[in-house]
């Protein structure tokens, strides 16, 4: 039975978010634009319009569009391993004491709740072996 609550919930907040939303755009342009630089008021519908053209323009479409593209190659690194291979490099280059260090401070300050464990190495990546 909650969760006929939750999805209720969800709904009705999606469509308060997306009101708001709309409005926000219209207020922030009837406020400035019309000041500044003389043009039009436009209606509820016509925000919604431009924030819709807005993504067709500036927005992706790809899969979960709307990322912003961080790093050397964005989001999709995620993939490819690039944090995986750049957090284990980063690890490399500390002492057990540094490492532990550093990983009790994030664990204060972002609430990490799992432990790091040492990348496990084979006898063709070891140079030592």
């Amino acid at each position: 039975m909650k969760w006929i609550f939750k999805i209720v919930g969800g709904i009705i907040l999606f469509g308060a978010l997306a009101f708001l939303l709309g409005w926000v755009v219209m207020w922030l342009w009837n406020w400035l634009v019309p000041a500044l630089f003389a043009g039009p008021v436009i209606t509820y519908w016509q925000a919604w319009g431009l924030l819709i053209l807005s993504k067709l323009l500036f927005g992706s479409w790809a899969k979960g569009g709307g990322h912003h593209h961080h790093g050397p190659g964005g989001w999709q690194n995620k993939r490819s391993g690039y944090w995986k291979k750049r957090w284990e490099r980063k690890m490399a280059g500390m002492t057990p004491e540094q490492r532990e260090a550093y990983i009790n401070r994030m664990k204060e300050r972002c609430g990490w709740s799992w432990d790091y464990e040492e990348p496990h190495k084979t006898g063709e990546n070891n140079p030592q072996n």
